[in-house]
């Protein structure tokens, strides 16, 4: 797949415009700033930003309607219409506040930059939330062939901060929307990747949004979660790995929480040593629902 132009960045493309030269148009072509009917934009069909919070487009249409769009959005053509490749706020703004034009700059963009450019503009101002960030980046590797080097060099990250980023797409849908609707922090859904179980993942990251976990915290608990067994004595355990997993699994779902099963064992000389389960619980409130679980809660 050819992948000429991709690097370019956003201010190579405006740049090639001087800001003064703004010429209005009954025909836009391709050069110089043009004013574009607004109902004749579409948006970035790439466009990795989701949410367009009501507030700030409001504040923003506010500013247009008083001192106009400062700013031109970069648009591609598409038939009869045009395609927006950057501002698409300031286009939404200017559509809610009733404008007819808006000044734009006409490029012939490819899909791939019309991705990357949307991601690099979002990155720069900050604007999108890390699983916006982790789909565009996805989208460039799925749909246009790209490898995380590339991606990184194009977009100034280290190629670790991509990959980190892509692999919280693997996380459960519950937990993406707590990253999405900023619930949720980066650092603790990084530490929730080492978790093995999505259903342990989804009441971590619950307790981290309903107690106010820090980092540390949530690592504590990871760590008790996949710490490895402890080392036996030669022995031999008593119930079999496979129906000793299915118990697990099934105590798993029942509490809601990391249950771990030390079976009894007979030793080499004979004897029998324990077995041990483990329930986890992170507060007073989760202990008391743990209780309710067994029957033992207050009242019973």
């Amino acid at each position: 797949m050819a992948k000429h132009g991709l690097g370019r960045g956003l201010n190579a493309l405006l740049k090639e415009t001087p800001p003064e030269t703004q010429v209005q148009s009954e025909t836009p072509r391709a050069g110089g700033i043009e004013q574009i009917p607004v109902d004749k934009i579409m948006p970035n069909p790439y466009q990795p930003r989701q949410r367009f919070a009501p507030e700030e487009l409001e504040e923003l249409a506010g500013s247009i309607k008083t001192h106009g769009v400062l700013q031109p959005v970069l648009v591609r053509r598409k038939g009869e219409q045009f395609e927006l490749v950057t501002g698409e706020r300031r286009w939404r703004a200017a559509r809610h506040i009733g404008l007819e034009g808006i000044p734009a700059i006409i490029r012939e963009v490819s899909d791939p930059e019309m991705l990357e450019l949307g991601l690099i503009e979002n990155l720069q101002r900050e604007n999108l939330n890390v699983i916006e960030e982790a789909e565009g980046y996805q989208n460039l590797i799925v749909k246009f062939n790209l490898s995380q080097d590339e991606i990184a060099r194009r977009v100034g990250k280290a190629r670790a901060t991509v990959a980190n980023c892509v692999r919280l797409l693997s996380l459960p849908h519950e937990v993406r929307q707590m990253l999405v609707e900023n619930k949720l922090q980066a650092g603790h859904a990084k530490v929730l990747l080492s978790v093995p179980l999505d259903e342990e993942k989804s009441f971590l990251a619950r307790r981290v949004v309903e107690e106010g976990w820090s980092v540390r915290a949530i690592e504590k608990a990871a760590a008790k979660l996949t710490r490895a067994p402890r080392k036996s004595r030669v022995s031999r355990d008593d119930i079999p790995a496979v129906h000793l997993q299915n118990i697990s699994d099934q105590l798993h779902r029942h509490f809601g929480t990391g249950i771990r099963i030390f079976p009894c064992r007979t030793l080499a000389n004979g004897k029998k040593a324990k077995g041990v389960i483990e329930i986890d619980y992170y507060s007073s409130e989760d202990l008391s629902r743990v209780l309710d679980l067994l029957g033992l809660g207050e009242g019973k």
